[in-house]
């Protein structure tokens, strides 16, 4: 490593430090490199900025993120709650197992971890606190079960993901279901645990049939979204882009049409909402793109690839070396920069191991999205603070059981491939 490289990557930690957003420390700091040290001229680097975001695949985000801004303003979410709690209600705990279990419908909806957040918990934070819950025991549960959404497809980290491997955005989906649904069991039996051990109140009372029928068909209305989604993309009948468009338009129809809740204002502020946090994301995408000539030009993923490889004897040793990276670049990073950054230096080592890539990529994505609950980074911690009304570490004191009880779901996966690659194998995706 020469000493521009050296001084450059001081910089970028020193940067990272101090807190300088993530987009600006990717793109600014290896641009000082290329112009100073290596003489690359501004046009390629400009070429190599856009050319980071021209990708048909990249479309998706948008829509993705305003169907499920749009899905907030609806009232959707009290009926899945209504569903969650005709599933689970008669279950010890149940208020902390409908929270779980909502966030398996609610992942269907946005693919994103902070919606559903704040989407569940304003509704059931409150609700368990009432109910004689601890407002950090609250905070937590919702916390933790809500990185489920960015698992359990449609995923925006899986999209994104898919820009930068060119992996199948459908094979990523399908992979993603398993995965999300252990993290889910793992967390309903903790929270079954604490619930016996601290005598949890549940539902005592039935529901009327006519009630239940009620229940059932509001909801089949939020549950059609996933299925059309994965429905359209599974068929052929639409690409993973189309269908992000068409989820928005669903979304706007059942918003006008049958909640008869979503105003002018409410559209206003999801189209507003949606371009600010899809900017942010390309932004992010278009500045790696001067990172990842860095790389290029000075070898490093090659350099990494030798360091590795002398060192780790085996590919079980290897999955263990990556989960403890990703689950501390989980802490300290935003995923998808960490995605962008780590996956073209790792994923041509795990291929060399005998990883399939589709495994490596879910084993990557679910352990890093673990980060979004964990300090100083997680970003749904701080999405619950402000509701649940209670100091953070008394929240991240609460959670650090459930994110254990995700990292059992997370070594499963890691150890049992099959665990990953079973439904794209099924669905066509892998031969």
């Amino acid at each position: 490593m020469n000493i521009g490289l050296l001084v450059i990557t001081a910089i970028f930690v020193i940067a990272m430090v101090i807190g300088i957003p993530i987009a600006f420390v990717l793109g600014l700091v290896p641009l000082l490199y290329l112009i100073l040290f290596r003489g690359v001229p501004l046009m390629a680097i400009a070429s190599r900025l856009y050319g980071g975001i021209d990708n048909y695949v990249l479309l998706a985000l948008p829509f993705f993120i305003l169907a499920g801004n749009i899905m907030n303003h609806t009232g959707i979410t009290k009926d899945l709650v209504n569903f969650s709690r005709l599933l689970v209600g008669r279950v010890r705990g149940a208020l902390a197992q409908v929270n779980i279990v909502v966030s398996i419908f609610f992942a269907g909806l946005t693919g994103a971890a902070v919606a559903d957040t704040a989407a569940i918990g304003s509704i059931l934070i409150p609700a368990m606190i009432e109910e004689g819950y601890t407002p950090e025991y609250s905070a937590a549960v919702t916390t933790a079960s809500s990185i489920i959404g960015p698992i359990i497809p449609p995923s925006i980290i899986m999209v994104i993901y898919a820009s930068v491997t060119g992996e199948s955005v459908g094979a990523l989906f399908m992979g993603g279901f398993i995965p999300g649904l252990l993290v889910a069991l793992s967390l309903m039996a903790l929270a079954y645990y604490y619930a016996v051990k601290e005598n949890h109140p549940k539902r005592t009372e039935p529901i009327p049939i006519d009630e239940a029928l009620r229940i059932v068909r509001r909801s089949l209305v939020a549950l059609m979204v996933p299925l059309i989604i994965i429905g359209g993309i599974l068929s052929g009948l639409f690409t993973p882009t189309e269908a992000a468009a068409i989820a928005c338009f669903y979304a706007f129809l059942i918003g006008v049409f049958y909640y008869r809740t979503l105003k002018l204002k409410d559209l206003v502020d999801s189209l507003i909402n949606a371009g600010i946090v899809a900017a942010t994301i390309l932004i992010i995408i278009s500045t790696s793109q001067v990172f990842s000539m860095v790389l290029t030009l000075e070898r490093i993923p090659e350099q990494i690839a030798k360091l590795l490889t002398s060192f780790i004897t085996n590919k079980y040793l290897f999955l263990l070396f990556v989960n403890i990276l990703f689950f501390f670049m989980g802490m300290i990073m935003e995923i998808a920069a960490t995605v962008i950054m780590l996956t073209p230096i790792l994923l041509p080592v795990a291929i060399s191991y005998g990883i399939h890539p589709l495994h490596f990529a879910l084993v990557m994505l679910v352990n890093l999205n673990i980060g979004l609950t964990t300090p100083p980074v997680g970003v749904c911690l701080f999405t619950a603070v402000p509701i649940a009304k209670v100091p953070l570490e008394r929240i991240v004191s609460k959670v650090m059981p459930f994110v254990a009880a995700e990292m059992v779901a997370v070594l499963l996966i890691t150890y049992i491939p099959e665990l990953i690659l079973f439904l794209p194998r099924a669905t066509g995706y892998l031969k």
